[in-house]
């Protein structure tokens, strides 16, 4: 009969292995996001993925605050993140160092992020941008790939913390055999 592991024992186990190389490779560029809770949901799928690092720009909410170590339950601990002020030189920054820069976007260039091809990319930093509004028009030129995940419902979005988990969680599958 199944039996629900410990705290401790998930913890162990958790340790004993380690992510697929390629996901320290991946990195999540959080612009305008105004949710102290999305940001902490953020931290929290960081660091259950092992990717780099979160970056964290505009009037996105910066560690420390209690409503984003509330929802990471403290993984903004254990997860890099770097605050951003000048966007456009950081994203060229990214490039410049071999970065893909993907969009988690619904445009009329997107692709389904099961037929994205991870592998193709080095690196890859994921723009995840404002709740409403998506990402910031300046922004759009500077994104290499602009993918989206398929939906079949009546809402046409994703919770950014949720799509964000989708998005880590596919590249996890395409990067385990990597």
């Amino acid at each position: 009969m199944a039996r629900k592991l410990s705290t401790k024992e998930i913890l162990k186990e958790n340790l004993a292995h380690s992510a697929p190389k390629k996901m320290g490779c991946v990195k999540v560029l959080l612009h305008n996001i105004r949710s102290l809770h999305n940001v902490g949901s953020v931290f929290r799928s960081g660091d259950a993925f092992g990717i780099s690092e979160i970056l964290i720009s505009g009037y996105t909410p910066r560690p420390p605050r209690p409503e984003i170590t509330k929802t990471a339950i403290g993984a903004e601990e254990f997860v890099n993140w770097s605050a951003v002020d000048d966007i456009v030189s950081a994203i060229q920054k990214l490039k410049d160092d071999g970065y893909s820069v993907i969009g988690l976007e619904q445009t009329n260039e997107s692709v389904f992020l099961p037929d994205f091809e991870a592998k193709e990319h080095a690196n890859i930093c994921i723009i995840m941008g404002n709740e409403v509004t998506g990402i910031d028009d300046e922004l759009m030129p500077l994104v290499d790939v602009f993918v989206s995940i398929p939906q079949f419902g009546h809402k046409h979005s994703l919770n950014v913390s949720v799509a964000t988990g989708v998005t880590l969680y596919a590249l996890l599958q395409k990067f385990w055999d990597a």
